[in-house]
């Protein structure tokens, strides 16, 4: 059986479960980071040297690194459809997953720790303004993008989605002001509707 450690309040464990229930894996998850601890124990430091969720184990496999384990999982349990074959549609969404750890994550994060995990009176609002600033012409390249296609690596739901809806989940739990954006909402409201995103993106942020 796969054994997960990670807190599901983390964006980064929630990619992990959605792509378990999506591919109707059991699994066993154990608690850990923020308020549960574990993660500067030298038994879980020996399995992942960064301290941080989610950690995956699989017999002897051995990850961390969220989209890592996300395309793992797919690629051992459900090659040819979540885990693309052909090599265009394949990289496609290998550049998805990227662009959301490398562009569209960093840029929404202080928005998210500034209006979900800061106490109001010592909320910095300049920082939300520039995580805003950084985001929005994000979410219009996803909509345009996504007016071209039903998914982002095409017109099949792949490994792709997940990481992406689970960083626009964060981001529209916000209380924040945002234009309508008609392809993306329709998009991530068909990815929300799969039975492996229950209990992921119903969740509130925390």
């Amino acid at each position: 059986m796969l054994h997960l450690w990670g807190r599901l309040s983390s964006l980064n464990v929630r990619k992990v479960v959605w792509t378990i229930q999506e591919l109707g894996l059991s699994a066993q998850r154990t608690d850990a980071g923020g308020q549960h601890g574990l993660v500067n124990a030298p038994e879980y430091r020996t399995l992942n040297p960064n301290g941080l969720v989610p950690l995956l184990q699989d017999g002897e496999v051995t990850l961390w690194e969220s989209n890592v384990i996300v395309r793992y999982l797919c690629a051992r349990h459900a090659p040819g459809t979540l885990y693309p074959e052909p090599l265009a549609e394949r990289f496609a969404a290998e550049m998805w997953m990227d662009w959301q750890q490398t562009t569209l994550n960093p840029a929404g994060r202080d928005a998210f720790i500034q209006l979900v995990r800061t106490p109001p009176a010592q909320r910095d609002e300049a920082a939300v303004a520039r995580s805003a600033a950084a985001t929005e012409p994000l979410l219009d390249l996803l909509d345009a993008v996504l007016a071209t296609r039903a998914y982002l690596a095409g017109e099949r739901f792949t490994m792709a989605d997940i990481p992406v809806a689970c960083e626009i989940h964060r981001w529209t739990g916000l209380p924040l002001q945002r234009p309508a954006r008609p392809h993306l909402e329709r998009w991530y409201q068909a990815v929300g509707e799969r039975p492996g995103a229950v209990g992921v993106l119903d969740q509130p942020l925390a």
